[in-house]
């Protein structure tokens, strides 16, 4: 697949009418319901490519921690998969201006009986802790050095071994964890109320983005003027609103891509 370097890819990408997508299979973000892929990424980057005049959004769903190999390998155009802006993400790939920001929470069982409402507590009482692989949460888990950390490929195993009673809590956006509950009424789980983790005095901010091949300049350019008009005009909201996003994760001005590729 061509596109490193300059502007190819876009007109490539307007040409055939078709962008190719990469998402994992994370509810709310990027997923597949009924052979259909949707999700908040998806639907975002579906507006955001038809006011690029390209009407069609092919996806292919890989493991969370195949994304940017998978990107750099040609295999699609971009990521969107409401993945985190941190450093070690802004090496490998080219993110795009802030889509939405979001809070850690836990899933606990129901009461959380052990009172947990940080990693430190997690840490501090020797509990079992499960994390999606490749995510934030495990990131601030290690740095954390929290005792038992469990990783695993997607939500739907990890809920079956907090079920199972292989780990107490698992870690994840507060907005994936409403969602997992949601998808599995009846399971005696709760969600914790969200919090932003601090790792070394320094707030670890839940910002996501869509993911682009380094070099790709001016197809991140037209995307980033396509998406700040649908934050700008409230269409935005309307789209991800049935996802369970609301105002509160609208990006704040003040937090840029930039600030959180250097890890400031």
């Amino acid at each position: 697949m061509g596109g490193q370097g300059g502007g190819n890819t876009l007109q490539r990408i307007r040409d055939a009418g078709t962008v190719k997508v990469g998402i994992a299979g994370e509810i709310p973000y990027g997923f597949t319901q009924g052979g259909e892929v949707t999700g908040e990424s998806p639907e975002v980057a579906k507006a955001v490519f038809k006011a690029l005049g390209v009407e069609n959004v092919e996806a292919t769903q890989v493991e969370f921690d195949q994304l940017i190999p998978a990107l750099q390998a040609g295999q699609y155009d971009m990521v969107a998969a409401g993945m985190a802006i941190i450093p070690k993400r802004c090496e490998q790939a080219q993110f795009s201006t802030v889509d939405y920001v979001t809070n850690t929470a836990f899933l606990v069982p129901q009461g959380n009986p052990q009172d947990v409402t940080s990693f430190e507590d997690i840490k501090e009482k020797g509990l079992g802790l499960a994390v999606l692989s490749g995510t934030i949460e495990q990131q601030v888990a290690q740095a954390l050095n929290v005792g038992e950390i469990q990783t695993y490929g997607g939500q739907s195993e990890m809920l079956q071994a907090l079920q199972a009673g292989r780990a107490y809590a698992g870690a994840l956006t507060d907005i994936s964890l409403r969602a997992l509950l949601d998808q599995n009424p009846g399971v005696k789980f709760e969600v914790t109320e969200g919090f932003v983790p601090v790792v070394d005095g320094k707030e670890q901010i839940q910002a996501g983005g869509f993911v682009f091949r380094k070099g790709e300049t001016e197809l991140v350019n037209a995307f980033n003027e396509e998406l700040t008009k649908l934050h700008d005009s409230g269409q935005w909201l309307e789209i991800v609103e049935p996802f369970g996003f609301t105002e509160d994760n609208l990006p704040p001005k003040d937090v840029t891509t930039e600030q959180l590729c250097s890890g400031e």
